[in-house]
């Protein structure tokens, strides 16, 4: 409708890998919003949080094997039968080293897209960008995520809270350059992180990130 502002929606909290099942907490959260809100699409993290309804207290990516296909093939068709929308999920970061799989990263994602029709979200900290770019279906791609972390102990950390680095935004032009159905970008701060940066800074913040993408 004209004049209607839309948003995008992106949960933390589905838990769409747990082999005891997603959180329909969430979605009844989600369905809530929806009631209240026009939302143009709506993604999740391809990992689990919870194990035997325990919380893990971070997120884990999945193993890449058939039968972990199947499963997410199944509950991504219950939620795009429940809600009328889009639904991405997001590649994300590797905590663990990866249990043997059936597929690449790469592949994984693309059967599951073959499969249910979902869209990609792809957070540009976690992966391999030439490999993962050549091998994926980049017309999927429909958001893109870009954040800044911190440096400790030599490992660099996604978590949110800084302006982004210049190579991460030159990995993230690469990535617009390369995804035709791109229909945005979304720069991640937590909530934690508004007040050190202030409302100044991170103005200033998007603007630099739109001019760095639109190049």
């Amino acid at each position: 409708m004209a004049g209607v502002t839309e948003f995008v929606v992106h949960g933390v909290g589905l838990s769409i890998g747990s082999a005891s099942g997603y959180s329909e907490q969430y979605l009844d959260l989600l369905a809530e919003f929806l009631d209240q809100f026009a939302v143009a699409w709506h993604s999740e993290h391809l990992g689990y949080t919870t194990v035997d309804g325990t919380s893990l207290g971070t997120m884990l990516a999945l193993p890449k094997t058939e039968e972990v296909l199947g499963l997410l093939v199944q509950r991504v068709g219950e939620i795009q039968s429940r809600f009328e929308l889009p639904f991405l999920l997001e590649n994300i970061v590797h905590l663990l080293p990866d249990y043997p799989g059936d597929y690449s990263d790469a592949g994984f994602l693309n059967e599951l897209v073959a499969r249910t029709g979902c869209g990609l979200l792809l957070d540009v900290y976690n992966f391999d960008i030439d490999a993962f770019l050549d091998e994926l279906d980049l017309d999927a791609v429909g958001e893109l995520h870009v954040a800044g972390g911190v440096a400790r102990d030599g490992l660099q950390l996604d978590v949110h809270s800084r302006s982004t680095e210049p190579s991460t935004l030159a990995l993230a032009k690469r990535v617009v350059d390369r995804t035709p159905s791109l229909g945005g970008v979304t720069y991640e701060l937590l909530a934690e992180a508004v007040q050190v940066l202030g409302a100044e800074r991170i103005s200033a913040e998007l603007t630099r990130i739109r001019s760095a993408l639109a190049a």
